[in-house]
């Protein structure tokens, strides 16, 4: 049966919406939707390809015929073709049969699509997901806490590569990964996940940063309706999930976006604005309105329809600057002769005003690696409008830093400690991602000279120093046990060194980290504020030791800071404390549960009317080689672990297993 002109589903105001460019629910209206009409179930079918001269959808259901369902082009100026075709019903293959101004006829996924077929398939797939969705009280909670100090401890995972089936070649499905996943993260006590980009992406060793289904989770791994069920597995572990998302370019294949109806539809047609030199992929043109649309209608379907909590948005410094990664010559410059971006500018503060505006409960992060002002400051105040961006600088100056021999560390002190002199320029997030454990780089465990003992000890230094640091945190899957070789997106995680003691020691380590920093208020109530953080001594170059206070907002309410980047202990260190009282050792990378020697400082450390550091008061401790000690106030410390023990008895109380 041919193609049925439709009773649209754009009403009059969608139309208004669309031709003033401000339409931020596209996917309700374009795309495949099953519906009913005149007494016959069908699918509409609304696909935007202005220049297009003729659209039909061609499928399994009409043998993949050019012409058989024919859509029809809006008589308004949208540029939108739109048609109903009666039995086709969900599960059907099909795509965009376009014919082009030039004669060529396209064969075109549907940009809008829920579902796609198993690459190296290219077919959309008309789908509705349906899901009960059991996460009101994490949602409700999440409202709740919108605007209050929250610890962020985010572990980066690539869906297809975090664990293999027996075998060692086959991914885990989203189910499996909801089994075997959530209760992983839950138990090493991250509160996020941050999942490297899931929507449809034709080849797999791109990590998924080469999209052509913005709007379907990849079916490797499963249905839509499959990752559903992941994502509200992961909110009943009391864990938020941040998606990756790359509005900066796209790839040429086929049934992509690129040359959608025969012209440069969501790109720019000159190279020195459309093509990306490094992705050799196509850059997507953000002063269309149409192409601001339809990304940001993409952002909200994601929190909308999947709930996710977060997006971090891939590559932005190669969208802010169009000279990025391009020689002179081969790049244009803006209206005023600069090197800004401003239609990415202006995208990029439309996406975070309407993100912010829906979903004001949910997080956007930064991938900008370059000085931009205010990537983190709101819209309003003349920022980006981004909740986070990565610091970059932290990650390249102490992974750098870590590398050298600790005999010569002394000599580039400044590098440890420069971190400090902007860190509250932006509300930074510390990331070890894995862009550093790929292209030769190796493994982190790889950047730590010496033997065994120390290549671990160090391991575990970088770790404590980063999760004492102001900031929230983001480590790549592998790091957490000390991962040995390179990322493989081929290979699952090397999860059988758990066995051994060093890795089970840094395991450990990262587990404890994340209890005490999601319950220190020290460590998280104002780690974007200068007011949170007070150097004791940074200027120990010799010893190459760093000593400072983490606080919270109530006055006795600090953590002490002790980092040893030197294999040589230091006995009866002493340094200055912000007042007189006890003090008690609450974390000690040294502990021999964490593959260290035990050079633990017991018992309660008096303070002593001692002057140090400018101080009137101070301690003396016990710096291991190589490590990390965390003390508290001797009463902050019992209240906490007093609490801890009623908490633990409730659950068991709760559980029956008192």
């Amino acid at each position: 049966m041919a193609t049925v002109f439709p009773h649209s589903l754009l009403t009059e105001f969608d139309v208004s919406l669309i031709r003033s460019g401000q339409h931020y629910r596209l996917y309700k209206k374009l795309g495949s939707h099953l519906m009913e009409k005149d007494g016959q179930w069908g699918t509409f079918f609304a696909v935007w390809a202005p220049n297009a001269q003729e659209v039909a959808v061609t499928g399994n259901f009409n043998f993949w015929s050019e012409k058989s369902h024919p859509l029809f082009l809006r008589s308004d100026d949208t540029g939108i073709w739109e048609g109903f075709i009666p039995g086709v019903g969900k599960g059907t293959l099909y795509k965009y049969n376009i014919l082009a101004r030039d004669g060529r006829r396209l064969e075109k996924g549907d940009p809008f699509a829920r579902f796609w077929e198993i690459p190296p398939n290219t077919a959309s797939i008309v789908w509705e997901a349906v899901h009960d969705w059991n996460d009101g009280a994490w949602l409700s909670q999440r409202n709740k806490l919108v605007g209050k100090p929250k610890p962020y401890s985010v572990y980066e995972v690539h869906l297809g590569s975090w664990m293999k089936k027996p075998g060692g070649s086959q991914s885990l499905s989203y189910r499996e990964l909801a089994d075997e996943l959530v209760a992983y993260v839950k138990e090493m006590g991250f509160t996020h996940v941050e999942l490297m980009p899931v929507m449809e992406h034709p080849y797999f060793p791109s990590w998924g940063y080469q999209i052509t289904g913005y709007f379907a989770p990849t079916s490797r791994f499963g249905l839509p309706e499959d990752f559903k069920f992941l994502i509200d597995a992961f909110h009943a572990a009391d864990i938020g999930v941040i998606l990756d998302w790359v509005p900066s370019h796209f790839p040429y294949d086929a049934h992509g976006l690129a040359d959608f109806d025969g012209t440069h539809l969501y790109d720019h047609a000159d190279p020195r604005k459309g093509f990306h030199p490094d992705w050799k992929s196509a850059v997507f043109n953000h002063g269309r309105w149409e192409v601001r649309s339809f990304l940001i209608s993409n952002a909200l379907f994601w929190l909308d329809e999947y709930h996710a909590d977060g997006l971090r948005v891939d590559a932005v410094a190669s969208m802010l600057y169009l000279d990025y990664s391009r020689e002179e010559g081969q790049w244009l410059p803006n209206q005023f002769g600069g090197r800004e971006n401003l239609e990415a500018v202006i995208f990029l503060k439309e996406f975070n005003e309407m993100v912010h505006k829906d979903h004001p409960d949910a997080l956007t992060i930064a991938e900008e690696s370059t000085a931009w002002p205010g990537v983190s400051k709101p819209v309003k105040e003349g920022g980006l409008g981004f909740d986070q961006k990565w610091m970059m600088g932290w990650m390249h100056d102490i992974l750098k830093y870590m590398m050298l021999d600790p005999l010569f560390r002394k000599n580039h002190h400044h590098e440890l400690t420069f971190s400090l002199v902007y860190a509250f320029s932006e509300r930074f997030m510390l990331p070890l991602s894995h862009d550093e454990v790929v292209h030769g780089k190796g493994p982190l465990i790889d950047r730590m000279p010496g033997d065994e003992h120390n290549r671990f000890a160090g391991l575990r230094l970088l770790f404590g120093y980063m999760w004492t640091h102001p900031g929230t945190k983001l480590l790549f899957m592998g790091g957490e046990f000390g991962q040995t070789s390179e990322w493989s997106i081929e290979r699952g995680l090397e999860w059988w060194l758990s066995q051994y003691d060093y890795h089970k020691g840094v395991q450990a380590w990262i587990k404890d980290l994340n209890d005490f920093y999601t319950h220190s208020t020290a460590l998280f109530e104002r780690q974007f504020e200068p007011e949170g953080f007070e150097w004791i001594d940074h200027a120990d170059w010799q010893n190459s030791v760093i000593t400072y206070i983490r606080k919270g907002k109530k006055e006795k309410d600090v953590v002490l800071v002790a980092c040893n980047f030197t294999p040589v202990l230091r006995e009866k260190y002493r340094f200055g404390v912000p007042f007189a009282g006890q003090w008690l050792e609450r974390l000690n990378s040294d502990a021999k549960k964490y593959g260290g020697h035990e050079a633990a400082n017991k018992g309660n450390i008096r303070g002593k009317k001692m002057e140090s550091h400018g101080r009137a008061y101070s301690i003396e401790i016990n710096l291991p080689p190589l490590s990390v000690v965390v003390l508290e106030p001797v009463r902050v410390a019992m209240k906490k672990k007093k609490a801890a023990i009623l908490n633990s008895l409730g659950k068991s109380l709760a559980n029956g297993t008192a």
